[in-house]
């Protein structure tokens, strides 16, 4: 049994990771930062399934926090998949945004992508196999007005994702990236109304968070060994 990190695990695109993960026969630690009781009942719910899974708690954030987190899971062996999920939003278009919006959305889809990545890299190089996916956003590729800061921050991460892929790739450790557009979700229910998904998704809906799960645990499994580098859309024909 492999065991899998899924960051930003409390939310609905990172529930249904795990959840995939879990029934693709991972252990599959489930995190979140201030969300612990959403992360503990995915956990719940997995393993009530028959899965095996827990919940985690740190601040990506926070180097010496991560890193203390990382070493405590990392004594039980090493994690040859990551899921790089945790990112937030602090929309403003660029005129009006304060430099702590511009910050803190930076820190943790970036920061908390190496604060969380390279303490996991020698143990899974290791292995000699591995797994890295980090989530980024139609937002990195397309662009989004009010989201200046957000599309900067998962950018970057395909930046990061090609090189690593690059370092990673004689080590038996793919690293990709997958781009979800409009994903169903408490968090998206309010910004995009029916009339607007219509008229900005070709397929006419939002995409499930299963289906994103979907694409990734296809990413985290033996069957995508010859896949890396690759920043791959899931958006219902957006771009």
């Amino acid at each position: 049994m492999m065991r899998a990190l899924v960051t930003g695990g409390s939310g609905a695109i990172g529930g249904a990771i795990a959840t995939a993960l879990a029934a693709a026969g991972h252990h599959v630690y489930v995190h979140a930062s201030g969300q612990l009781e959403r992360a503990a009942a995915t956990a719940a719910a997995i393993a009530g399934g028959g899965g095996s899974a827990e919940a985690v708690r740190f601040d990506v954030t926070n180097q010496a926090e991560t890193a203390l987190a990382l070493k405590t899971l990392l004594a039980a062996g090493p994690i040859q998949i990551l899921i790089n999920n945790a990112g937030i939003h602090d929309d403003a278009v660029m005129p009006g945004m304060r430099p702590e919006q511009w910050s803190r959305v930076i820190d943790v889809s970036l920061n908390g992508f190496f604060n969380v990545t390279q303490p996991l890299l020698l143990p899974m190089i290791r292995t000699r196999w591995g797994r890295i996916v980090n989530i980024s956003s139609v937002a990195a590729i397309a662009g989004n007005r009010g989201q200046t800061n957000y599309a900067a921050a998962k950018a970057g991460l395909h930046g990061a994702t090609r090189s690593l892929a690059l370092e990673l790739a004689s080590r038996g450790i793919t690293v990709n990236t997958v781009a979800p557009g409009i994903i169903a979700s408490p968090m998206s229910a309010g910004t995009f109304p029916d009339d607007a998904i219509a008229r900005l998704v070709p397929m006419k809906r939002a995409g499930r968070p299963e289906e994103v799960a979907d694409l990734v645990a296809f990413l985290a499994s033996a069957r995508a060994g010859y896949i890396s580098g690759q920043v791959i859309s899931i958006n219902g024909g957006m771009i």
